[in-house]
């Protein structure tokens, strides 16, 4: 009974995987609303299965490495197909099969870019678990962060309310500056608070309530485009923070 126990949080990781899968297939099929569902839900499964190791004190290197290859495919994989199938809406106004797109050889290049987000993603997970450490925070922004941002620019295509916006935010240039940027915040060796609290005092966690009734706000007004803003707001806050040698 306790082996079967054990494999509780392997089991909820599995199911961080398939949601990953699902919406790896929904982009590249153009269904981006419902990748950005699965890419949250996913968010969920990699939460719960950390709290069920916890919980359950069942840790293994098994889980370990499961957790960071279902972490590549729905926080990776996932996004990065969610860039590619952008880019394809904002150079050719639809979505193709990949062998039927006959862009132009900058074309190809720009809907390189959507690679960027798989690799670079790999990179900071294999430095991550290549490279034990004491230390309490991140080294640069953490995949399943990665992940929510690029759900939310699939899950903002469903809310018309901001419309006028989408131009600009689904724009080829902005696009491709997102995923050099987004990429690029996977690797970089910033310091990052985690949002996990040894204690709760005002003096060891004020930046935390900050970001967070930050985040509140944002998500309270805008709703799911606060999803963006608020990974986008979790970056600056923390550049504040390294500038002001404030540790983290």
């Amino acid at each position: 009974m306790r082996s079967i126990i054990k494999q509780i949080p392997n089991f909820i990781t599995t199911l961080n995987l398939s949601s990953g899968v699902l919406a790896t297939f929904f982009a590249i099929d153009g269904h981006l609303i419902w990748a950005g569902i699965f890419i949250c839900i996913a968010s969920i499964f990699d939460f719960l299965d950390g709290l069920a190791a916890r919980a359950l004190k069942a840790y293994s290197e098994t889980g370990k490495q499961l957790d960071s290859l279902s972490d590549m495919v729905s926080f990776g994989v996932a996004p990065g197909a969610i860039l590619f199938t952008l880019l394809e809406f904002s150079l050719f106004g639809e979505n193709q099969p990949i062998h039927e797109i006959s862009g132009q050889w900058y074309e190809w290049l720009i809907l390189s870019t959507a690679f960027l987000i798989p690799v670079f993603g790999a990179i900071r997970l294999a430095k991550f678990n290549a490279f034990s450490s004491d230390e309490t925070f991140f080294r640069g922004l953490a995949i399943p962060s990665n992940g929510i941002f690029w759900a939310s620019m699939g899950l903002m295509l469903e809310f018309p309310k901001y419309q006028e916006y989408f131009k600009d935010i689904y724009s080829t240039k902005t696009l491709v500056l997102l995923g050099i940027f987004m990429a690029g915040m996977m690797v970089i060796n910033l310091p990052m608070f985690s949002l996990k609290m040894s204690n709760l005092s005002w003096k060891d966690n004020w930046y935390r309530y900050i970001f967070l009734a930050m985040a509140g706000v944002l998500l309270a007004i805008l709703n799911v485009y606060g999803l963006a803003l608020t990974i986008v707001l979790y970056i600056l806050v923390n550049v504040v923070l390294y500038l002001l040698k404030v540790k983290v």
